[in-house]
């Protein structure tokens, strides 16, 4: 077999332009062609497997990569058949745009059952070695916008979101918001109630609205946030907008995931010393006062200039950026257009100076201790040495006989003995 028609049968491996070889060999597996095998006398051969492909060397010993997809061999090799066909459907629809297949991954990154765990893992691996693959293209370039919206509790970010999503599906952008919503602190339950408010924006073809609870998490996100926004992209959306449930001062979280981050206020939130805390606002790209109509103008242009006065105060966090404070209103729509104007300006700069590209790089970085963070607290707790003693010690601590401290250091002490 030729090397060309061996690229029409693996589109995604890479072969060098040495097409003399002595030895090939190919292996299948569920939903792969198998293409056979060839061999000739000598010391070079091919070895093709669907997500690695390697050039081995028998002469010198030397080993050659051509190809390497992120999906481990090692990781699906730990898969069930139908597991693997369940890994292959989902990222094939993924990537061809099917919303079903969106839902059902990311319904799959949620789960909290360690088998699903490990298959959502790996569906993730592979749709990151096609999102790397799409940036090549793209010349390196971000696929997708990542926003994040915050605000407080009646700040109409839901509203502000269908106005918005609206205009950018009109404009022949695919736009996917992540509304996050509170989980009950008692009863463990959340509403979701996000995409009852964007009715219009819910039926539309190039929009995928996916409300998701919080769980406990802090910082109004969820744990799976980024897992959605990579899922998201690999779809095909370019527009992902992530609404973090109504937060204060403090819960930035959101920050850390997205390109830019946006701060909606309604017109009467304080004055300017509110502006001036430190916190949410010195976080903010972007600060608009929403609901400046009808008789909430006057108002919403004293606000306006008050944080205009207090972000002069703020640190700088970027070069080619300082952070803007304009009026829009999600009802009527006005300065919603302006809003998008001044979002792209920001991202031609951040794109053009490096720094949106920097900012992805330590965003990773952040993710992957959130990560370690949540699953050493996870396997603390399911450890031999800690899992029997710690209702013994909460008692003890309820009663008042030991105090937090001394009941945390003497689990800690067991869990580090048990190592």
């Amino acid at each position: 077999m030729k090397i060309p028609s061996l690229l029409l049968r693996f589109p995604h491996c890479y072969f060098s332009r040495r097409t003399c070889f002595m030895s090939f060999h190919s292996t299948s597996r569920a939903n792969f062609p198998c293409v056979g095998s060839l061999t000739h006398a000598g010391p070079l051969s091919y070895t093709v497997h669907p997500y690695h492909t390697k050039c081995m060397c028998s002469s010198n010993g030397l080993r050659r990569e051509l190809c390497q997809q992120a999906a481990p061999d090692l990781e699906m090799e730990g898969l069930s058949d139908r597991e693997q066909r369940l890994v292959d459907r989902l990222y094939s629809g993924l990537i061809q745009g099917h919303r079903a297949c969106l839902a059902e991954a990311i319904t799959l990154v949620e789960s909290t059952q360690s088998r699903k765990k490990k298959i959502a893992q790996v569906l993730l691996q592979k749709v990151l070695s096609y999102h790397r693959e799409q940036e090549k293209f793209n010349q390196g370039k971000p696929l997708a916008f990542r926003v994040g919206l915050s605000g407080p509790p009646g700040a109409g970010k839901s509203t502000f979101i269908e106005c918005f999503g609206k205009m950018l599906t009109e404009r022949k952008y695919k736009v996917s918001v992540l509304a996050v919503d509170p989980s009950s602190s008692t009863s463990g339950g959340s509403l979701l109630g996000d995409k009852t408010r964007m009715t219009e924006l819910s039926r539309d073809m190039n929009a995928y609205i996916r409300p998701s609870p919080t769980r406990g998490t802090l910082g109004g996100v969820t744990r799976t946030t980024n897992e959605a926004i990579l899922l998201c992209e690999g779809g095909g959306y370019n527009v992902v907008l992530v609404e973090t449930v109504g937060v204060g001062q403090s819960e930035f979280a959101v920050a850390d995931m997205v390109d830019m981050f946006v701060l909606l206020l309604p017109p009467a939130g304080g004055d300017e010393l509110q502006g001036i805390k430190r916190g949410i606002i010195e976080m903010a790209d972007l600060v608009a006062i929403n609901k400046a109509d009808g008789d909430l103008v006057v108002p919403a242009r004293r606000i306006q200039a008050e944080y205009v006065s207090a972000m002069k105060l703020l640190r700088k966090r970027s070069k080619v950026w300082r952070p803007k404070v304009m009026r829009i209103s999600a009802k009527t729509g006005e300065g919603i257009s302006d809003m998008w104007d001044k979002m792209t300006e920001f991202r031609d700069l951040m794109l053009t100076s490096g720094e949106l590209i920097a900012k992805r790089r330590k965003q990773q970085k952040v993710w992957m201790w959130n990560l370690i963070q949540e699953n050493m607290l996870e396997h603390f707790r399911s450890h031999l040495a800690v899992k029997d003693k710690i209702p013994l010690l909460e008692e003890k601590v309820l009663s008042g006989v030991l105090s937090p401290g001394l009941a945390a250091d003497l689990l800690l002490k067991a869990f580090k003995d048990g190592l």
